[in-house]
């Protein structure tokens, strides 16, 4: 097939052009016959551009479908003022069609492309599995082509930086790190596998013992764990590894990178987001006890407070008896609420109950004859001595609701920062234009297990822990800090890292820790201990998900709509129908065989 290639983009035509015959490639995004005259929105990557079609001329325009693929060759005319569209960077001009040519022709199209506001109905299973048409929608592409502006800034970046971008493995060992792995089957040696890598982790650290010093590589990952809004079984992050450095030369390196390229890419492409500024600073102790969370969004305040010590001797029975076996009372404050109906009180409770809470304890602040008070809810059941303490620890104002939860430390931190967020989303604290980062830092190194009865690590098994607590590695392991770090943004981890382990004696300590045999230490991970007995350097690096980056700038809470071809739910991709049976030749190469 012979066509004329383009001469012009379909958004690029202005005045300036009128006059000139021009030729357009692209698809036919819009379409309206009025019987005197067809128009056609003509589309592609950069834009629209209307051309008219005279039926006298042309006796096969009901050839022309939606998302046909056109080639079009006409005169740019001026509109007339009245016909003009200030919504189209092409809306003051038109093309008057002298001849066209069906490239590919469209059967009727499974949802409207050329409809953004009726996509918001269409089932997400279609759109994934018609995702080569889902994607010609500008909303899309202008993702796609976000995100390929923020990778290409990083790469620049770090470039400038003296880092050296290294690929490494896709089919690697599998060394289980959390998720499970993805397995390929060997076939020259039936029985033996290959498992998709969950991080570079292992090859980057590798990297530094080879002397590379500055890494970095655009890195495809793969877990296979349950699937969220934010979640892909495969996924891709920036990973960045570094010899020779501290925690603040990896903490200033990433902020640097983030600030700088998000920047860029807001600026660019015209975000409506607030230009990035200094990222505060929080330990993990601190978040959790202030925000009950280790990725707190900090777009609003509403701390939560402690109330474990005033409540220890309290005539309500609830916080009594928590506090008696081990448990804790903690609060937030709801600004405004002592305005809610007693329905949506009990709305809150069922939020509540939803996240592991037994109940939720309510009460409002009032002023009477000129004193602050708590009146209503659970009031009736504290001394004023209890009353005015829990106003004062609470920083609450008149017309403030209280929420309180009675529980374990955990069930209390985990539903009130919930409620936090709930309450921040409905009183529109939660500002889309903010990007608020922060980095929790000093996080613990391991954390029990009560149901395998051992530790697992709170990050992954190749973190150092701080150098003042390595001696109570064995003795107190709850005790042990690590050098680890994750920056996170309006209540997402959005990258984490940490100081890797460099020495074989340390890694197996903590392997020992872990309850993980010399045998089985040797058998899985033989490799990196052998490697580390050649003169490691101290290392360290952070891996931002750039999938989550992207989300950010482009206000998407579905981590799917940032991807060019994701995974449904269960890891399922409708378009190519994956996974899939083989057939039995296939069963028969690899040596296994089904049940």
């Amino acid at each position: 097939m012979t066509f004329q290639k383009r001469t012009h983009d379909c958004g690029a035509l202005r005045l300036t052009h009128s006059g000139e015959t021009v030729t357009l490639n692209g698809w036919a995004h819009r379409i309206r016959n009025l019987g005197g005259v067809c128009f056609v929105d003509l589309r592609d990557r950069t834009g629209l551009t209307q051309a008219i079609f005279d039926p006298a001329k042309f006796s096969d325009l009901d050839e022309i479908r939606h998302e046909c693929c056109l080639e079009v060759t006409g005169t740019v005319a001026a509109r007339q003022p009245e016909t003009r569209n200030p919504k189209m960077e092409t809306g003051d001009v038109e093309l008057q069609v002298m001849s066209y040519q069906i490239l590919g022709p469209a059967k009727p199209i499974p949802f409207p492309v050329s409809d953004e506001d009726q996509m918001t109905t269409v089932n997400e299973e279609l759109r994934v599995k018609y995702r080569y048409l889902d994607l010609r929608r500008p909303s899309m592409y202008r993702r796609l082509a976000i995100r390929a502006n923020l990778i290409s800034q990083m790469r620049k970046y770090l470039d400038a930086k003296g880092f050296v971008e290294v690929e490494t493995p896709i089919i690697t060992k599998s060394t289980p790190e959390g998720a499970r792995d993805y397995l390929v089957a060997y076939r020259l040696d039936p029985g033996k596998w290959y498992a998709l890598p969950q991080s570079p982790q292992q090859y980057k650290q590798l990297l530094m013992v080879s002397g590379v010093e500055k890494y970095y590589q655009i890195a495809k990952c793969f877990r296979d764990e349950s699937q969220r809004a934010d979640r892909q079984p495969e996924f891709t992050q920036l990973d960045i590894e570094m010899s020779f450095c501290s925690q603040e030369d990896v903490l200033n390196l990433a902020e640097g990178i983030i600030r700088t390229c998000m920047n860029h890419t807001i600026e660019a492409f015209g975000l409506d987001k607030e230009p990035l500024v200094e990222f505060p600073r929080l330990t993990y102790d601190e978040s959790m006890r202030l925000y009950g969370s280790d990725k707190p969004d900090l777009r609003f305040g509403l701390p939560l407070f402690d109330l474990t010590d005033i409540s220890a001797n309290s005539g309500f029975g609830v916080f009594k008896n928590a506090i008696e076996v081990g448990g804790v009372v903690k609060a937030v404050r709801y600004p405004g609420g002592a305005q809610l109906s007693r329905k949506e009180i009990s709305v809150l409770e069922e939020f509540a109950k939803e996240f592991g809470a037994k109940g939720l304890a309510v009460t409002t602040v009032v002023e009477e004859s000129g004193e602050v008070q708590l009146s209503g809810g659970i009031a009736k059941f504290l001394s004023t001595e209890e009353s005015q303490a829990i106003i004062k620890r609470g920083q609450v104002e008149v017309g403030d609701l209280i929420a309180f939860v009675a529980d374990g430390e955990s069930t209390a931190y985990n539903v009130l920062s919930r409620l936090r967020l709930e309450i921040g989303s409905r009183l529109g604290l939660r500002d889309p234009r903010k990007l608020a980062f922060a980095w929790i830092l000093d996080f613990p190194l391991v954390e029990w297990e009560s149901e395998s009865g051992r530790w697992s690590p709170a990050h992954h098994p190749f973190t150092m822990p701080k150098a003042e607590d390595l001696a109570k590695l064995e003795d107190d392991p709850g005790a042990v800090r690590a050098d680890c770090y994750d920056l996170v943004c309006n209540g997402s981890e959005l990258a984490s890292g940490s100081i890797r382990i460099h020495r074989a004696d340390i890694q197996e300590r903590i392997f020992d820790l872990l309850k993980i045999d010399r045998a089985t230490q040797q058998e899985r991970f033989g490799h990196i201990l052998d490697a580390f007995s050649y003169g490691a350097p101290p290392h360290g690096g952070i891996a931002p998900g750039i999938d989550r980056l992207i989300m950010l700038l482009t206000n998407t809470e579905n981590i799917r709509e940032v991807i060019a071809f994701p995974k449904t739910g269960g890891g399922y991709d409708p378009m190519m129908d994956a996974p899939s049976t083989i057939d039995p030749q296939q069963w028969a190469e690899l040596g296994l065989r089904l049940g």
